[in-house]
């Protein structure tokens, strides 16, 4: 996420970290470093000039807090501008009316409206507990009506069932009523993609929008853009009373403008961004976190809540109880452990997540998927003796579970020494104790961030 940005920023704040005072000169060619790295990040004029000067008219003059250096002050400093840049806070759905509740999603074609509304769904019935309804009023994108359909049962949410032949307005006037009869908390509507400066499908937005009232009109926008979805999503915002922002796709190659300008330029908060293709890869939009995962300073809450909401607490209790009994922790542990980093969105997103982020090696930082899936299909090759027992995993042993695998002997020797690796970890874990690894992450993180 924000890999280039992220790396510019890290190594030109790591030049003024350890400075004694600040001075006019070392501001002022840390500023400048750090407007290139923005401006190559796609970040949009006006918002960059506001940030560096907000940035320095702080830091000259600024009174040092006695627990940091002037160095870590000022990169508190530009922590504290990203986030003021971004929004401030959390901005949640504002759901507190009459039921059905309506959020109407609108935006470009291939922005990711119709993933967006499967997640937002899902999001607002497993977190929130509400009765959701969907529904499609695109009648224009060949299949967009059916991918819907499909993915909201994927996820175990329903659909109201819409047809090309229908017009939109009919659409969603039918899907309303039906969102009454049947008391749905919430009417989440997939709309066509459009270009702001279509007359006709402006019109049409328009008069969908006028009729059902949404509660929320967010705009969803492929941060991948860059600095071309601030001045759309502000074309959009003249036309419609938009009420927040879904930025999408944002743990491609994007380069960051989007989420550093499009609060300043259009005023509305980003409520949520799309975090991968899964269908839980949706997160609430907090300007702080992202500020500091931006400045390789991690994003340890996300990480927290993500594990509370996604790890197996009965897997997780059954192998602490066994480590606990001194038992070894075996190769069958090993892939529960890959399993349930899967499901919390992959070694990436969580890599992602830890403080010092920029300075990891390539090869660990850029970790995906496939590396899990590859390391569960070598264990899942192996008999249950053999993940009980490494040791005895030789070279015939290790040929079969190869091909057994589809890979290499050398890739099982990798996954052997990834195992052994962790085993060692839990062994220091288990006699140094918890306390004592939670204060090694607790020095990883900056002077004055959350707290340290």
């Amino acid at each position: 996420m924000f890999k280039n940005l992220s790396n510019r920023l890290s190594c030109t704040l790591r030049n003024i970290r350890g400075s004694g005072r600040l001075t006019d000169d070392n501001i002022k060619n840390t500023l400048r470093e750090v407007r290139m790295a923005l401006l190559e990040a796609d970040t949009a004029l006006p918002v960059v000039q506001e940030f560096i000067n907000r940035v320095k008219e702080r830091a000259l003059g600024h009174e040092i807090n006695k627990s940091l250096t002037p160095g870590q002050e000022f990169v508190k400093l530009v922590h504290t501008e990203l986030v003021n840049i971004m929004g401030d806070e959390n901005h949640a759905l504002n759901l507190a009316v009459p039921p059905p509740a309506v959020v109407l999603m609108v935006g470009l074609q291939g922005a990711g409206k119709t993933t967006s509304v499967v997640k937002l769904g899902k999001l607002l019935r497993e977190k929130q507990k509400k009765k959701v309804l969907v529904v499609s009023a695109d009648i224009y994108r060949p299949a967009a009506i059916k991918q819907l359909k499909t993915l909201s049962e994927t996820v175990g949410i329903d659909f109201f069932a819409s047809d090309v032949s229908q017009k939109p307005l009919d659409i969603v006037i039918q899907a309303l009523n039906q969102a009454r009869l049947k008391f749905y908390d919430v009417l989440v509507v997939d709309t066509a993609g459009r270009l702001h400066v279509d007359e006709k499908m402006m019109a049409e937005i328009k008069a969908i929008h006028s009729t059902i009232k949404p509660v929320e009109c967010l705009f969803v926008v492929d941060s991948m853009t860059g600095q071309d979805a601030t001045n759309i999503a502000k074309a959009f915002n003249q036309a419609l009373p938009l009420t927040g922002v879904i930025l999408t796709k944002i743990d491609g190659d994007a380069r960051g403008g989007a989420a550093l300008s499009i609060r300043y330029i259009t005023g509305k908060p980003i409520k949520f961004m799309g975090v991968g293709e899964q269908t839980d890869a949706l997160e609430p939009f907090y300007p702080d976190r992202l500020a500091g995962r931006i400045l390789g300073m991690g994003d340890v809450l996300s990480l927290i809540e993500e594990i509370e909401s996604k790890v197996n607490l009965t897997q997780a209790n059954k192998l602490a109880s066994k480590l606990k009994k001194g038992d070894v922790f075996d190769l069958t542990d090993f892939l529960e452990q890959l399993k349930q980093m899967r499901n919390m969105g992959g070694m990436a997103s969580i890599i992602s997540k830890l403080p010092g982020i920029s300075q990891l090696p390539d090869h660990i930082s850029q970790m995906d998927d496939k590396v899990l899936m590859r390391m569960e299909a070598i264990i899942s090759s192996m008999t249950a003796k053999e993940r009980g027992n490494p040791e005895i995993i030789k070279g015939s042993r290790k040929r079969r579970i190869a091909a057994g695998s589809g890979m290499q002997v050398h890739d099982v020797n990798r996954l052997l020494k990834q195992f052994y690796d962790m085993q060692r970890m839990i062994n220091k874990i288990k006699k140094s104790g918890m306390a004592k690894m939670m204060r090694s992450i607790k020095d990883m993180m900056p002077p004055g961030v959350l707290g340290s």
